[in-house]
């Protein structure tokens, strides 16, 4: 029966909207509605709550602002652009396409965060390899192993980084150089996993590609713009700006530029609410089951040696298991802030371990999304399998990295 209008109309368009939620955005609604009932009812004293949410409130401005920053900076084809133009770069040869591709995603991912990599820049890439005629698989792998590896570097470059900044006590200059050593290894054994199990021609059949021919970018003020807030935010960022005021800045920027020039593209679908929500409900949640019993059973995982190796062995089987913000906040709990080489060996294990299982981290969820509007086939045996080759070899070369050069 067709809805009427006045009252009826809105409770119908009310409905709509309610449908279209998948899967994931129903686990992230029930996880802030679960948290919200922990708070009522005293399994979360208000104290604490209170107290949880004043800490991620820089954290999920930070979050939408990144996030508005990088669909704008799509939208004005700023990384269409970058992506065809590395593809001329190569001049048909996939091993400098494999080079490149793998600095333009770690680039993308260490100064504009993994989901960007997973969520904007994996569908830049799957629209370039029918255009260049290039195997998609190598490409999409190549977004989302990075995502998660290279996400080490900055505290902006993950979640995770920025959840752990205050209790670890170092600055963005402090994190990356104790950090540097670490996400070279990462990325080094990322590459060498890329090429030998989805680059080299044994795997993607052709010799060469074909360079695609270029296109001239739709509005070349929104291209400005949107390029220019980027450097102002990776300028803001080395300057120790913090990552809130840097990315609400650069939005502001590129927002203006499109109120100007494209108003009717500003649309409430910008707003990364599935990730506010999500956030939000984990840091009510997380602290009430360390209150009832989670710590105890933490600390007796990590054990109380100081291992960082089984710390960051156990933040990656648990990241592979619940997903890697839920799995960081549980066992940072119970790590001292004083011992920081244990609390970056976690940020190594929920950052580059979670490579194994679809869910092991948001970014990896949204990557699957994305492959499967474009109609790329991800063999599941053989995703498992290469990720968790690639988990235990990379994560002990990364922690041995923090513990020698760190």
């Amino acid at each position: 029966m067709p809805c009427g209008a006045g009252v009826r109309q809105r409770v119908c368009d009310h409905l709509r909207v309610w449908r279209r939620l998948g899967v994931l955005d129903w686990i992230r609604v029930g996880l802030l509605a679960l948290g919200l009932v922990f708070v009522a009812t005293g399994l979360l004293p208000w104290a604490e709550a209170v107290t949880s949410l004043r800490e991620i409130g820089p954290l999920l401005i930070f979050l939408v602002a990144v996030i508005v920053l990088a669909e704008l900076t799509k939208e004005a084809q700023v990384f269409d652009a970058i992506a065809a133009r590395m593809a001329v770069l190569g001049r048909g040869n996939y091993a400098a396409l494999f080079f490149l591709c793998v600095l333009f995603a770690s680039f993308v991912t260490i100064f504009l965060n993994l989901d960007t990599t997973a969520v904007l820049l994996t569908p830049v890439m799957l629209a370039l390899a029918p255009r260049a005629r290039i195997a998609a698989l190598p490409l999409a792998m190549t977004t989302i192993w990075l995502a998660n590896t290279a996400s080490l570097l900055l505290p902006v470059s993950n979640l995770t980084n920025l959840l752990g900044m205050r209790k670890i006590g170092l600055d963005a200059t402090e994190f990356a150089a104790r950090m540097w050593a670490p996400q070279a290894a990462a990325i080094l054994v990322t590459m060498a996993f890329l090429w030998v199990f989805y680059w080299r021609r044994g795997e993607r059949r052709d010799l060469r590609y074909t360079p695609p021919v270029l296109t001239p970018v739709g509005d070349r003020v929104l291209f400005g713009a949107a390029s220019a807030a980027c450097v102002l935010f990776i300028g803001l960022l080395l300057v120790e700006t913090h990552v809130a005021i840097a990315a609400g800045a650069a939005a502001a920027v590129v927002v203006a530029a499109f109120a100007l020039r494209a108003r009717e593209r500003l649309t409430w679908s910008l707003i990364p609410w599935q990730l506010v929500v999500f956030v939000t409900g984990l840091f009510l949640v997380v602290p009430t089951l360390s209150i009832h019993g989670l710590s105890a059973l933490m600390t007796w995982m990590i054990g109380t040696e100081g291992d960082p190796y089984r710390t960051a062995a156990v933040g990656a089987g648990l990241s592979n298991l619940i997903n890697n913000l839920p799995a960081y906040k549980a066992i940072e709990t119970v790590i001292p802030a004083a011992d920081q080489n244990r609390l970056l060996a976690l940020l190594a294990g929920t950052n580059v371990g979670p490579v194994i299982t679809p869910w092991a981290s948001l970014a990896t969820l949204l990557w699957f999304e994305s492959c499967r509007r474009h109609d790329v086939r991800v063999p599941m045996r053989r995703f498992l399998l290469t990720g968790a080759g690639l988990a235990a070899v990379g994560l002990p070369a990364t922690v041995w990295a923090l513990v020698t050069f760190g």
